[in-house]
């Protein structure tokens, strides 16, 4: 019977249903992991700006709108140097798996335009970035 007890206890902690102890790092901070996915010039890219790029900017940017209304993306922006690599994507997943379906469906990338890297990245738990509130006129 002792037996039988510490199987299911070591059962019950393997199961993750157990607390979790916070993980602090440096300065006291609560630690957690982020997917970082970084925006290359994809084999399809061209510097022409029309119509079919226009529209395309614009589905990239409302796809970026919706992951971020649910609450998956944290941050996303342009790199302004005019180089191979065009932004970044940080999200808030539960699974690299997860953050690589939601950089495959920016329309850019499956359109060839981006092309992406998709990293861990560990940091203090529930970065966020407040907007400004807009002044009275």
């Amino acid at each position: 019977m002792k037996n039988f007890a510490w199987v299911l206890a070591v059962l019950f902690l393997a199961s993750g249903a157990a607390a979790e102890e916070p993980n602090v790092g440096p300065g006291g901070y609560e630690m957690t992991t982020y997917y970082v996915g970084f925006l290359y010039r994809g084999a399809k890219w061209t510097p022409e700006e029309t119509a079919e790029t226009r529209k395309l900017q614009e589905e990239h940017m409302a796809n970026i709108q919706k992951m971020a209304a649910a609450g998956k993306l944290v941050i996303a922006g342009p790199f302004v140097d005019n180089g191979d690599l065009r932004g970044l994507y940080v999200f808030r997943v539960t699974s690299a798996e997860e953050a690589k379906a939601l950089v495959e469906s920016d329309p850019a990338v499956k359109a060839g335009r981006l092309r992406f890297e998709l990293h861990a990245w560990y940091a203090a738990r529930n970065i966020t970035v407040t907007p400004r509130k807009q002044e009275a006129r």
